[in-house]
This record gives structure tokens, sequence and C-alpha cells, in this order.
């Protein structure tokens, strides 16, 4: 049987860490923080409020595809969060990598906002929500996926995440991990 890649997307507060661990837990899946991938000249500017530019973004978003690939190669499914906000980001992380489906959680600014204000130690600043936004390209049709809203619960969306994906547990009895 192929293993599973699912890519958790979108703008930096929809909770793309909470579902990932989510769907990893219930399904059994390895999984991976794509904000660890970051070079630290990366964070360094993220942290200062700058945003990353598409020179900045290209050597992370090859160490995640890095990682999908050595993955598969070893037979494991996997999720991983990327922002992956544009089209061509989305495509760097597929090229060569089939069974890449993307799960892009979204809503509107104002709510993802409230969220990132309530947070604590992440390097993301708030100010740059907007340039996220500004920048974000959703999923098109052709792209192999699916967009949830996060306006509900975690565990809501963790169950609406995989129902949108298809993605059924090895044990039934995992939903008390949504508890």
């Amino acid at each position: 049987m192929e293993p599973d890649v699912v890519i958790v997307v979108g703008v930096s507060g929809t909770g793309k860490t909470t579902v990932a661990t989510g769907i990893s837990t219930r399904m059994g899946w390895t999984f991976a923080e794509g904000d660890a991938f970051h070079p630290q000249a990366n964070v360094d500017k993220m942290r200062a409020g700058v945003p990353l530019t598409d020179e900045d973004r290209a050597p992370w978003l090859r160490r995640i595809g890095d990682w999908i690939s050595e993955q598969v190669a070893e037979g494991e499914s996997c999720v991983v969060t990327c922002s992956a906000l544009k089209r061509d980001y989305r495509d760097v992380l597929r090229e060569g990598r089939p069974q890449v489906r993307f799960l892009h959680l979204h809503d509107d600014m104002e709510l993802i906002a409230a969220r990132m204000a309530a947070r604590k130690d992440h390097f993301m600043p708030p100010t740059l929500l907007p340039s996220q936004f500004a920048t974000l390209q959703m999923l098109g049709p052709d792209e192999p996926g699916v967009v949830v809203t996060v306006r509900d619960d975690v565990p809501t969306v963790i169950r609406n995440s995989m129902t949108a994906l298809g993605l059924t547990p090895p044990d039934p009895a995992g939903e008390e991990v949504l508890a």
C-alpha cells in the first residue's frame, strides 16, 4: 500500500500544528512541524516582523520536500505543516510526489488575528498576518486537497479535516484523543 502524505497549509494562526498533530495521532502517522525546517535566518526575519521572500522560502520548501520523500521511501505515511501560501510553493512540495494532498485550513483574518494575539511563544508576530493574506492563493481545482474552515472547536476541525480527506483512523477508539 502506497504511503499517504498530507500537508496542512494556510496562514499563520489557523491551527496547522494542532490539526496535523491530531491527524498524526489518530492515524498513527509520522508528524513534522514545517517551521522546524526553516533556516535560522528565516526565523530571525519573521521574529523581526520582516516577511520572507520567495528566495528565503526556496531552501525551506526543498527541505520539507526532501523530508516527505524520505518518509515515502521508507513506506511511512506522514503529515507535515507548511504555510505553502502560493501555488508555486505547493508545486515544489508535490513535485515528483503523487501521494501528496493538501489540507488548507482557512477562515477570515479577524478570527485568525484574534487567535494569533492570544498565543504565546511563537516567532510569527500578528503584524505579518496581512502580508500572509495578501500572498495567499487558495487551492486551485486541479490541486489535490481540500479546504476546511477553522471556525469550529479543535476536535470538530480535526474531524472535519479527516472526513474531507477521507481518512479513517485504524483504531476507532482513537476518537477519545480528540476529547
